[in-house]
């Protein structure tokens, strides 16, 4: 890797050594299947920080520095992920490293869910567009899955006009094949009667957790607060304060690296600098 001063976004040797394997794998594996194109010359750990830099920042692919590889090929690299689900495999891995960390057993037993809706750059095309009537918000939603400390279990993008019921038994459906043992879910109110009829076919228990009427203005939500705490940690990487993938699934990957970030920085007890630091 050549030598540059380092980007607040950079990976750190420690948290390179998390995914390398991974992404070294997936590199061979696209070899091994006779997939055509050029040798590859770019170091992977640079590809990753272009796109750290990216998820962080929120500039736009052709913006990234010229100290980093050249911005289509970072691209071609997060879309491969992207579609060979490498990012996907990732959070799974790292989520098992963190739990296991703090304490707990690698696979998660309850989960919590909530959607979020986000409005949209001029990237995205109108048929992956839809208005959230009830927030009065033109774009689209995002829907995440988290375990009971926050991390994240699943992920989808859709139109904002999605119904959360919709959305709800897509994520169970996700979590639950990618983490069998799940068998208790926390939802709101939105999530009512759809979600929790196929909760119980797929032997989950579905609970709605709602505000206490009597408690005026802010108040924490039992087991809720998590998840829209995981939300709150998403939102630090400004290229999710709105949609610019022009592809959902391009949304949702980006979601991904958000806390594949978290993760790594979890597992190695490292800290991001901000504008507090000395």
């Amino acid at each position: 890797m050549t030598k540059r001063p380092a980007y607040p976004s950079d990976l750190s040797d420690a948290r390179w050594a998390l995914i390398e394997p991974r992404l070294t794998a997936g590199r061979q594996a696209r070899t091994d299947a006779g997939v055509r194109g050029r040798t590859a010359t770019h170091d992977l750990r640079e590809i990753f920080n272009g796109i750290l830099y990216v998820n962080r920042t929120g500039i736009a692919w052709r913006y990234l520095p010229h100290d980093l590889p050249p911005w289509q090929t970072v691209y071609w690299y997060f879309a491969t992920w992207t579609g060979d689900s490498i990012s996907t495999q990732l959070n799974y891995d790292l989520t098992g490293l963190a739990r296991t960390k703090a304490g707990r057993a690698a696979q998660p037993t309850a989960r919590v869910i909530d959607t979020q809706s986000v409005k949209t750059s001029t990237n995205a095309p109108l048929p992956t567009q839809g208005t959230d009537a009830g927030k009065k918000i033109v774009g689209r939603k995002r829907g995440i899955v988290t375990d009971t400390l926050g991390l994240l279990l699943a992920v989808v993008v859709t139109a904002a006009s999605a119904s959360d019921n919709t959305i709800g038994i897509n994520l169970l459906d996700q979590a639950k094949a990618a983490h069998p043992g799940l068998s208790k879910t926390w939802v709101d109110a939105g999530f009512r009667n759809k979600v929790i009829e196929h909760g119980a076919a797929l032997g989950v228990d579905v609970e709605v957790v709602t505000k206490d009427s009597r408690i005026k203005g802010f108040s924490l939500v039992k087991r809720r607060w998590v998840v829209e705490r995981t939300l709150g940690w998403l939102m630090l990487h400004r290229r999710l304060a709105r949609d610019y993938e022009a592809l959902p699934d391009n949304s949702a990957s980006m979601i991904r690296i958000a806390m594949i970030d978290n993760l790594t920085k979890r597992v190695t007890a490292e800290t991001t600098p901000t504008w507090r630091d000395d």
